[in-house]
């Protein structure tokens, strides 16, 4: 089949062959970004055991107060800043990006500013906003941290902005391993200064700090260093316009995030700790999700984005379809390992016997649901940036949009049945949803890999399952979860029994990924 034709909608590309940048293969960015997203989620780890030495009111309220500067965070900072403007800025020359950088960076430092005012202002309406009415969390403590912590959305929004300039020209070493230096930052506050609600929202203000400062050396030295301008760019209005819709799918994130916390501090349904226990399982999922899903949809977007800006359709849709395979084989056995293993990953933040029950209860029981929707939403992660390469950013987000109100929807059906399991099972079906109504979309403008990838999940799936098997069967033998060191025993032997179990059926069934590590270990 020939190639799909561009967008005859699409706005103007600009120069047909900007200034060429030397570009690293794609494996060596995948596995240097993955070098960095291991780094990071480690130390969030560790991060976490720190936070979980303050007892539960305090935990709680941090855990509210620091969602109100994320409620802008995705839609001014990581998520709709790479994916808007990556594309935009391929499509330019290399003074022309220079000049983007500028206005752009320029006009994200007076919003942040006018909207960091505003949520120090209005601080105890957004956190009634965020809890219930029969709150089982400290409001007062929850206002004081939100007023403290509101000031860390421009630090993130401009260490995106550097992130985002970094990774355009492929550079990923510096803004893969910024969040480390977050996490160990926040470490050394939390570590040194005293154990207070003060000292815990600085500890996450001084993360921010590190994370923007660590990346600032390695801009100047690309020559990538914006000087922030408030003069227009022609340019700028294509950004904003691939930002605008964004508002929509953020909008509905974060309503489900709003429903998910507010449910969560309703002291009829959950106990105190409930919400930290949440915290400490998205911490393990976004590390498992961030590690083998998002670092390949990272490293991959630029190319994603070049291919696109050349109209190179048949490399556009070979891209597709290896990247899929990538995630999918990765994906698989850890969602196998998290489904059978949680409660011994949730015990990594117990560093004794005398933990909080109902910490370890959310977490396990949330962790176990959540496992289950890490292949599909591998799937939707990797689509959802073919779409904003080719800057269809409109479908894109309706359909995430349209995704996150269909799991607010789930939760309302599946958690009074289900439990804390429910949050994970509606998570899983609404990125079903999604990945169907995405492929659908991708295929009728471009031919979509069925065979490819239809062949390599017909595979993948089944030695998920035996992974899951073997890894439950030899649990059976081991100390009950609870505290730091049955935890690290049943990951490791266990978790290890399966995964040795994953490699070996891919080695038996000739899986490509399989070649491509044992060649890698050969050269190694």
């Amino acid at each position: 089949m020939p190639p799909a034709a561009p967008d005859p909608h699409a706005p103007p590309q600009g120069p047909a062959n900007p200034a060429p940048t030397p570009r690293r293969s794609l494996r060596t960015n995948t596995l240097i970004v993955m070098a960095g997203t291991l780094g990071s989620r480690l130390s969030g780890i560790v991060r976490q055991v720190v936070i979980n030495r303050f007892d539960d009111t305090l935990t709680d309220a941090f855990n509210v107060a620091v969602n109100v500067p994320n409620l802008l965070r995705e839609l001014l900072a990581e998520g709709a800043l790479v994916n808007s403007f990556i594309p935009v800025y391929k499509s330019l020359a290399v003074e022309e990006r220079r000049k983007l950088a500028q206005s752009f960076s320029g006009v994200l430092i007076a919003v942040n500013l006018v909207l960091t005012a505003l949520g120090i202002f209005a601080a105890p309406w957004i956190v009634d906003l965020f809890t219930s009415a029969n709150a089982n969390i400290d409001h007062a403590v929850a206002v004081y941290i939100t007023r403290l912590v509101m000031p860390f959305l421009m630090l993130i929004s401009l260490a995106s902005v550097a992130m985002g300039l970094l990774n355009a020209d492929e550079h990923f070493r510096e803004s893969s391993f910024a969040p480390v230096a977050f996490n160990l930052a926040s470490i050394a506050a939390l570590l040194l200064l005293p154990d207070n609600a003060t000292w815990l929202a600085f500890g996450w203000l001084i993360g921010g700090v590190a994370q923007l400062l660590v990346q600032l050396p390695a801009l100047s030295r690309f020559g990538l260093l914006p000087t922030p301008s408030l003069r227009a760019h022609p340019a700028l209005g294509r950004v904003l316009r691939q930002m605008a819709p964004f508002t929509l799918t953020a909008g509905a994130r974060q309503f489900l995030n709003l429903y998910v916390t507010r449910l969560l501090t309703d002291a009829d349904q959950f106990r105190p700790g409930t919400q930290t226990g949440y915290a400490n399982a998205q911490a393990l999922f976004t590390m498992a999700n961030g590690l083998f899903v998002m670092s390949p949809a990272l490293a991959v977007f630029p190319r994603f984005s070049q291919h696109a800006a050349d109209g190179e359709w048949n490399s556009f849709r070979l891209l597709t379809a290896q990247t899929i395979r990538t995630t999918t084989f990765l994906a698989a056995p850890i969602s196998a390992l998290l489904a059978v293993l949680a409660p011994y990953a949730v015990s990594l933040y117990n560093l004794s016997d005398s933990y909080s029950a109902a910490r370890f209860e959310a977490g396990a029981g949330i962790l176990t649901g959540w496992a289950l929707a890490l292949i599909p939403w591998a799937i939707v992660t990797i689509l959802l940036r073919t779409f904003y390469a080719r800057e269809r950013t409109r479908e894109a987000v309706v359909v995430s949009a349209i995704g996150f109100v269909l799991e607010v929807g789930l939760y309302r059906l599946l958690v009074p049945v289900l439990g804390l399991l429910g949050f994970g099972v509606s998570t899983a079906i609404s990125g079903l949803l999604m990945s169907a109504a995405l492929t659908a979309m991708y295929a009728r403008h471009i031919s979509f890999p069925w065979s490819a990838v239809g062949q390599h999940l017909a595979r993948v799936l089944p030695l998920a399952l035996l992974t899951g098997a073997v890894a439950w069967f030899v649990a059976r033998f081991l100390p009950e979860p609870g505290s730091i060191v049955p935890g690290l025993i049943g990951l490791t032997v266990a978790g290890g029994a399966g995964l040795a179990a994953y490699l070996l059926g891919a080695l038996a069934l000739g899986l490509p990924e399989m070649g491509g590590i044992l060649r890698r270990l050969r050269r190694s």
